[in-house]
């Protein structure tokens, strides 16, 4: 390789790593792994202990500026494998329409990596991240919908030095506020409408000083359920995934461009589930394609999961 192309690439590839590791000054997205919950968002499991466990992989080749325009080009990825524990409540509660109570806790396992053709590895960082924890989760069902209002709370038991390349959590706690809903569209319940909103309030990163802008989460899917056989259901359909970043990140060394740079992410793309409700068991997977974001990595995820209910 000429030196000229050589240099090129080490001014790309060193753009690429200060935004990689920007959450020692800023942030390119929030914490919320979009679109894992496209499907079945309103939808309550039934009464007992249910494992889930959700495997995904979000891969980026584009930096997009605040108008949508390709900065620099590169590999991100990041895998996630998130093992989560739900209870749910065999009572209703005597108040606000009875609904269910449950609980879960999420431990997930993370791995990510910034690499080039011509450079090779350039960082990367794996292991136990952020865990999730939602203590209340209050579900409704009726004939037609399942409703669920949720609190959650991240915590920042990942990894986290200021100024590292290996990272794996945010360094910062952040509070969640979000809601699960699934409309039957026909008396079968064959064909669903779901949506799934989240708000993160983020608080300030240890040891940068840096408050990370707040931002909304939307999760949307359209499905058609078809019967298999007597024990299999399948069902198929569109999904898609926003992100908005709402506030003004702050702190030290924040510039007025980047605490105005508010990303903004869109993702289309299919889903397909099946589930046997006798056995309690359900395996997913869906793919999703991500267009005219900005402020933050463009790219697409696949995401794979699968629950069985003790």
């Amino acid at each position: 390789m000429n030196q000229c192309l050589s240099g090129k690439w080490a001014l790309v590839l060193g753009l690429l790593v200060s935004v990689f590791v920007e959450l020692d000054q800023a942030q390119v997205r929030g914490v919320y792994p979009l679109g894992m919950n496209a499907t079945n968002s309103g939808v309550t499991p039934e009464s007992g202990l249910t494992y889930s466990n959700q495997f995904l992989f979000y891969a980026r080749d584009e930096l997009k500026g605040t108008r949508g325009e390709v900065l620099v080009t590169g590999q991100n990825s990041v895998l996630m494998d998130l093992n989560s524990l739900v209870w749910v409540s065999s009572q209703e509660l005597p108040i606000l329409g009875k609904p269910k109570l449950s609980a879960s806790a999420t431990l997930p396992l993370a791995n990510n990596s910034l690499t080039s053709d011509a450079e090779g590895a350039i960082n990367g960082g794996g292991g136990f991240a952020d865990s999730y924890y939602q203590p209340l989760i209050f579900g409704w069902r009726t004939q037609r919908a399942g409703i669920r209002a949720i609190y959650g709370f991240l915590a920042p038991t990942g990894s986290f030095i200021a100024g590292g390349t290996k990272n794996v959590g945010s360094g910062y706690w952040t509070q969640t506020l979000s809601s699960g809903q699934t409309f039957y569209l026909t008396k079968s319940k064959l064909t669903s409408v779901s949506a799934f909103e989240m708000y993160e309030f983020h608080t300030t990163q240890q040891d940068t000083k840096v408050h990370p802008g707040q931002n909304f989460n939307l999760d949307y899917s359209l499905t058609q359920s078809v019967a298999v056989n007597k024990e299999l259901r399948l069902q198929i359909g569109v999904v898609g995934y926003e992100q908005w970043q709402t506030t003004d990140k702050s702190g030290p060394n924040i510039s007025s461009a980047q605490a105005t740079a508010h990303y903004v992410v869109n993702a289309f793309g299919l889903s397909s589930n099946v589930s046997s409700p006798d056995r309690g068991v359900t395996v997913g997977f869906k793919y999703f394609k991500e267009f005219s974001n900005s402020s933050t990595f463009q790219g697409y995820s696949t995401q794979i999961s699968g629950a069985i209910h003790f």
